[in-house]
């Protein structure tokens, strides 16, 4: 069965194209990195089966990153026809990667992408053919695909503007060879890896490479920028605009109104998603689910009593996992407004916001789509961060994505939070973000400055037009997200739910434990609990749920519900039991309260994420990770609930106290630093006389 390449430039629409065509639902978006390994479907076409395999974008052959190394390898490795997606508004640029392949003598058909319905570019594709020797089509790569179903049909290549080139100093070396061009234009770029793998004699590559012009590589590129110039310049392609350009970037991009523009937005989808909105549509959905399960439990309860295969059901099956269901309409917002930020072309503008900023700490502009992912899910996220340039950048990328509030960390939020701080939660969850944000950003730096060193990386980005979301493809992501909580509902936090509920109800020595004196679960928070008292929180019942989080951090709220007794899907009852010191699980203060919200957010991430972590920067780097996540949670936490506590007895005299040690402290490193530099920061004559000797 015969392979085709789906090859193009990163937002060229190649994974669109892919989805169209063989019915997949893969990831898109405007954004470098998206695609980080090959995707293969097989689909038929004009009776004919073939293999499309959908691969990362890439600007050339020569390949600055981990996704686009894949995609090079794979085309040189391989014999397989070329479809070249070249985004229609963007081909002046795309151009340059279609005569990189065109040049290695395969079989290649360029698909022209009316991404954009507003594009004011005018192609003639029969002009174009000529000029590239090969077969040129036009579609929009999310629908019309009856008419183009002659996409398989390639045409020979013609290699007219190498005929320019003097490859006069390589070519008595590759003679007995059908196709010199592609060897010798290698050989001018200097890519000796390529000989290697062709099994050349490596005096001879060196004897090669000896006699070529120093300014070899910039010879090739010229020729195609030159051709491609000659293209543009032609009558084949006209255009009056610049591509991506919006007036909307002069507030959004502002130097000024940037980042306050970025936390309004994020503002805006927090309220929406923990409270007005999403609020709403969680408590419809938990007096649904109550209306559903209470039946079920009278029946349970008048053919059990007051059994324990009563509670199993009652309290872990139903109670656990229909609490945590409650919260799907939460989750489902969150990833559409992620969804939305991505489809819209804003979050390109994010990066670049951020870039500085993350420059400065090891990272990359490129780290922010990682790190936005890590919202909705950390085990996803974590895969993204392949399409760092640098290996260094890629590690800390990694090990600071669980710090970012991912969606299973809203229950927690909603239930804790909402039970101390009612309607003024807002601030605390934005809080908790921002802290993920800030700490992210920290724990970076020291790795930077210690462990993981990176030097300065080049950050290359495109500004796609700011478009409408596609409410197909969206669709789409809303229901394999929902799929995938389900799932996860339905198979690990079930589960989880039941281990606890078993442990927390018979003891060591097997014997059962109505009230959960004695119990397993109860014998080993004990154990571990005095470790958390600095913390404001040594209930056992709460570090049970802590560990049991370790799972999915979801069953941190089903355990909170299940020691409590909660009836299932009653949400609010297992808030107002975290008020009252009669309950299992009961917190004394909102510092203690605080401190717990900031300990879930910080500490090792899931079972998945942590496996994702090993597969993306091995085990040496995940176990250095998790270390610094129970430090970090811990140290963190300390700090919050002891400033909490303070503020709770001292009011707004221990605030201003605060806050004049910070100014403080603030000094002394002002002062420092000019000390360092040999500058007096007073100017003083003693000084000035110091620094002249």
């Amino acid at each position: 069965m015969e392979e085709i390449l789906l090859v193009g430039n990163p937002n060229a629409g190649k994974t669109t194209f892919y989805n169209s065509l063989v019915k997949a639902n893969e990831h898109v978006g405007n954004w470098h990195g998206v695609t980080v390994e090959e995707k293969k479907k097989e689909f038929t076409l004009n009776g004919e089966k073939f293999v499309l395999v959908d691969t990362p974008g890439i600007y050339s052959l020569s390949p600055l990153s981990f996704e686009e190394e894949v995609s090079v390898k794979l085309i040189e490795s391989s014999n397989s026809k070329i479809v070249n997606i070249c985004d229609l508004n963007n081909l002046q640029r795309n151009l340059y990667l279609t005569l990189c392949l065109i040049e290695t003598g395969r079989d290649v058909c360029v698909v022209l992408n009316e991404i954009d319905k507003r594009q004011k570019y005018k192609v003639d594709k029969n002009s174009l053919e000529k000029f590239l020797g090969v077969k040129v089509l036009s579609l929009n790569a999310e629908k019309n695909f009856e008419e183009y179903k002659n996409m398989s049909f390639f045409n020979k290549n013609t290699l007219n503007y190498l005929k320019k080139v003097d490859f006069s100093c390589v070519f008595p070396y590759f003679s007995n060879l059908d196709n010199k061009n592609i060897f010798c234009i290698k050989a001018f770029e200097r890519d000796k890896s390529f000989f290697l793998r062709h099994n050349y004699d490596e005096k001879k590559i060196e004897e090669i490479f000896s006699k070529l012009p120093k300014n070899s590589m910039e010879i090739m590129a010229k020729a195609r920028y030159d051709f491609i110039d000659e293209v543009i310049s032609s009558s084949c392609l006209k255009h009056d605009f610049v591509y991506g350009k919006s007036n909307l970037d002069k507030i959004l991009l502002n130097k000024y109104l940037a980042f306050p523009c970025f936390l309004v937005i994020l503002a805006i989808i927090f309220y929406l998603t923990f409270f007005s909105l999403g609020a709403f549509l969680s408590d419809a959905l938990s007096s649904l689910l109550n209306i559903v399960t209470t039946p079920i439990s009278n029946f349970l309860f008048e053919h059990l009593g007051d059994s324990f295969i009563f509670h199993l059901f009652n309290d872990a099956v139903f109670g656990g996992v229909a609490t945590v269901l409650s919260f799907l309409p939460q989750v489902v917002l969150l990833f559409f407004f992620l969804s939305l930020l991505e489809d819209s072309g804003y979050l390109s503008r994010v990066a670049f916001i951020f870039e500085d900023i993350l420059g400065k700490v090891g990272l990359s502009g490129k780290s922010v789509y990682t790190l936005l992912m890590g919202f909705g899910c950390s085990t996803t996220a974590i895969m993204t961060a392949r399409n760092m340039d640098n290996k260094n950048s890629k590690i800390k990328t990694a090990l600071v994505c669980p710090y970012m509030s991912c969606s299973a960390k809203i229950p927690i939020y909603a239930v804790v939070g909402g039970a101390f701080f009612g309607t003024s939660n807002i601030f605390v969850i934005i809080g908790l973000y921002l802290l993920g944000v800030l700490v992210a950003i920290t724990i970076s730096k020291l790795l930077d400055m210690t462990l993981l060193k990176t030097n300065n990386q080049t950050f290359i980005l495109e500004f796609p037009p700011y478009r409408h979301m596609s409410l197909k493809r969206t669709g789409k992501v809303l229901l394999e997200n929902s799929k995938h909580f389900l799932v996860k509902v339905g198979s690990i936090m079930l589960s989880m739910n039941v281990i606890v509920f078993l442990l927390s109800s018979f003891s060591f020595s097997f014997s059962y434990c109505p009230d959960g004196t004695g119990s397993m679960l109860q014998t080993i928070g004990k154990f571990i609990a005095p470790i958390f008292v600095p913390l404001g929180f040594n209930n056992w019942a709460v570090v049970s749920a802590l560990l049991a989080g370790l799972v999915a951090r979801e069953v941190v709220v089903s355990s909170i519900a299940m020691f409590n007794g909660i009836d299932s899907s009653a949400t609010r009852l297992i808030s107002e039991s975290l008020l009252l010191p009669t309950s299992v699980v009961y917190f004394s203060s909102n510092a203690s309260v605080l401190s717990f919200l900031v300990f879930s957010l910080l500490y090792v991430p899931c079972i998945a994420s942590v496996s994702m972590l090993i597969q993306e920067v091995g085990k040496k780097w995940t176990i250095v990770g998790v270390i610094i996540e129970l430090v970090t949670a811990y140290v963190v936490s300390f700090i919050v609930f002891n400033i909490a506590f303070a503020i709770e007895i001292f009011g707004w005299t221990f605030v201003l106290i605060l806050l004049a040690f910070v100014f403080i402290l603030l000094s002394l490193i002002f002062i420092y630093r000019f000390i360092k530099r040999k500058k007096c920061p007073f100017n003083c004559k003693n000084c000035q006389k110091k620094c002249k000797k």
